[in-house]
């Protein structure tokens, strides 16, 4: 895992680097040093305007008492473009740009959530009568639990 992200903080960069050069080449350097700055601009502004959409949108469905997990992961996306965005470069800010079109962040995130569920395991553990089990027991299928607890028994001197 070491070597993909060593090799991956050299290649982007280096990368990124060699296509601001080509179009700075092909074009004018004060195009391409105006486009970076722009992209940064623009992209900021709009992860900022999503981020307080999805940030209201958090709020509305804690309000409903649902847990805000697809508004979550999108905070998570929209963050990860605004970083993007402010690097300078062009396949940065192509793929922040992608994060913060809401049609193009759906399958990503659909993507993001199936290569977790093959690479992540979650396992849970608990106590049960003195026992450590892997998973805890679950209730009967006609109950409900309502609210729990735990109380700790104080020994009195």
């Amino acid at each position: 895992m070491l070597g993909i992200l060593l090799l991956l903080f050299i290649l982007i960069p280096t990368t990124e680097l060699a296509l601001l050069l080509f179009l700075a080449g092909a074009t004018d350097p004060l195009f391409t040093l105006a486009l970076v700055v722009v992209t940064g601009v623009i992209g900021s502004m709009l992860a900022r305007n999503q981020g307080f959409a999805t940030y209201r949108r958090i709020q509305s469905e804690f309000a409903q008492g649902r847990m805000p997990t697809d508004s979550l992961f999108d905070a998570i996306l929209i963050s990860l473009a605004g970083v993007l965005l402010i690097t300078p470069g062009i396949l940065t800010d192509l793929t922040g740009f992608a994060l913060l079109i809401p049609f193009l962040r759906k399958p990503i995130k659909a993507w993001l959530i199936e290569w977790g569920k093959k690479h992540f395991h979650l396992t849970t553990s608990a106590t049960v009568d003195g026992f450590t089990t892997d998973s805890p027991p679950s209730p009967a299928p006609d109950t409900e639990i309502l609210d729990s607890y735990v109380v700790e028994a104080r020994k009195e001197d």
